[in-house]
């Protein structure tokens, strides 16, 4: 299940999905070639009104401001996924810090062949230099971490690494900020703001999903060769607090369930020409629940919509109790298993249904250690249910060798498949 939800009481020092403290590192930006200069200016439209009624197809007219041909590098990767998927979660700052030619390195010896990258994260900056008009009217672009995204897109391409651009979408404290007809409103007036004081945008409004659209349509342009959605929600907050929050994009009679499936299948609408996969974060507890959690989020709903869905199941994020296990997070192997097996019933159940590729722990929390064999063990319960794909989260960026086969140095991989002589025996 994922973590405690509105009304719950959750333990002491608890930590919401993917809101782990981002470290500050002091190394200087490695730079692997001299940067690309992005076009200086956002890019001519008629008026930011007529993007806000009619937004503007930034695949045509993106395209031709680019460096044609991008220097003497590689073309960006065609958009395939590897047949078998072995990721990391990289954060803006690892992205642009000398910790991302560690990561390479680690990917070049093992069975690593993708890295899911923040484009857009929970404060709403974006890691890159947009010409999106709305990230250009809303400061979007103050705090870019990365000036030479297309050479490090590139360095993974010539690696045969994936790059996956996540977006977050519905927690935006920026855009509720700068554009605040676009954000929860408090019934005592001001912007409505969830228990650690972040404002965050309505759901209900089609806006909202749109500017994640467009966000993703320019990560593929620039090189990445996936689509990664996160926060597909409404806020998880005590009942007292959501009492005061006003949506003023709530359709008449349309539930939050409603809405969040109705502007999913319009990203993915908006993003259909791409050819790229189209993927969405899910709370692990949406693999058992039967209904929408409190935030709109239902696993029968979301996933037929996407190529591929990744259920958030760390088990720091589960109760006592929760399927039986008396302490979930000291129990990664049962826990992952239990989950992973309820995502495949769900998933049965489907006329169309995803891939699925879990989230999976690779963080200390709770007193805790999570060790490279606490790690193995939930990789060894994904892949004995047959799923071959998982992603690991740890938001400093730290990924132990020790918890992943050897690789490309010792053999071989290809697509995503182990070659002879490439893996060991170890479990």
């Amino acid at each position: 299940m994922a973590a405690p939800l509105a009304g719950q009481q959750r333990p002491p020092g608890y930590v919401r999905y993917h809101e782990v403290e981002r470290p500050d590192y002091a190394a200087e930006i490695a730079a692997l070639r001299p940067p690309i200069q992005l076009p200086p200016s956002p890019l001519q439209w008629a008026t930011l009104a007529d993007h806000a009624s009619s937004p503007p197809d930034y695949l045509r007219e993106l395209l031709p401001t680019l460096p044609s041909p991008p220097l003497d590098l590689p073309p960006p990767p065609v958009g395939q996924p590897p047949a078998v998927v072995r990721g990391l979660y990289l954060n803006a700052w690892v992205f642009s810090s000398s910790r991302f030619a560690d990561l390479l390195r680690l990917a070049d010896t093992t069975e690593i062949n993708t890295f899911v990258i923040d484009v857009k994260d929970d404060t709403g900056y974006l890691t890159y230099r947009s010409s999106v008009p709305t990230a250009v009217e809303i400061g979007a672009n103050d705090r870019v971490r990365v000036s030479e995204t297309r050479q490090r897109l590139a360095e993974l391409q010539a690696r045969g690494v994936h790059p996956v651009a996540r977006i977050v979408v519905a927690k935006d404290p920026l855009l509720a900020r700068r554009k605040p007809e676009w954000a929860i409103h408090d019934t005592r007036g001001g912007l409505w703001r969830d228990r650690l004081g972040s404002a965050w945008v309505d759901a209900y409004r089609d806006s909202v999903w749109i500017y994640a659209a467009d966000l993703a349509k320019e990560a593929v342009i620039l090189g990445f060769a996936e689509i990664q959605f996160d926060y597909l929600r409404f806020p998880d907050e005590p009942r007292w607090l959501l009492d005061r929050a006003v949506f003023p994009g709530k359709r008449p009679s349309e539930s939050q369930r409603a809405a969040v499936r109705r502007n999913v299948a319009l990203m993915r609408e908006r993003t259909a020409q791409l050819g790229v996969p189209f993927t969405l974060d899910l709370f692990g507890l949406t693999t058992s629940a039967d209904g929408d959690l409190g935030i709109g989020q239902t696993w029968e709903d979301l996933a037929p919509l996407a190529d591929v869905v990744l259920p958030m199941v760390y088990p720091s994020h589960y109760r006592r109790g929760a399927y039986g296990i008396e302490h979930p997070n000291a129990a990664p192997y049962t826990t992952v298993r239990r989950a992973l097996e309820e995502a495949l019933r769900k998933n049965a159940r489907l006329t169309s249904a995803p891939k699925i590729r879990p989230y999976l722990q690779a963080f200390s929390i709770f007193r805790v250690r999570y060790t490279p064999d606490e790690i193995r063990a939930q990789i060894r319960a994904t892949e004995e249910l047959g799923l071959t794909d998982w992603v690991l989260w740890n938001a400093r960026g730290v990924y132990p060798a020790a918890a992943l086969r050897p690789g490309r140095a010792g053999g071989s991989v290809v697509n995503g498949t182990p070659q002879a002589g490439g893996l060991s025996g170890r479990p």
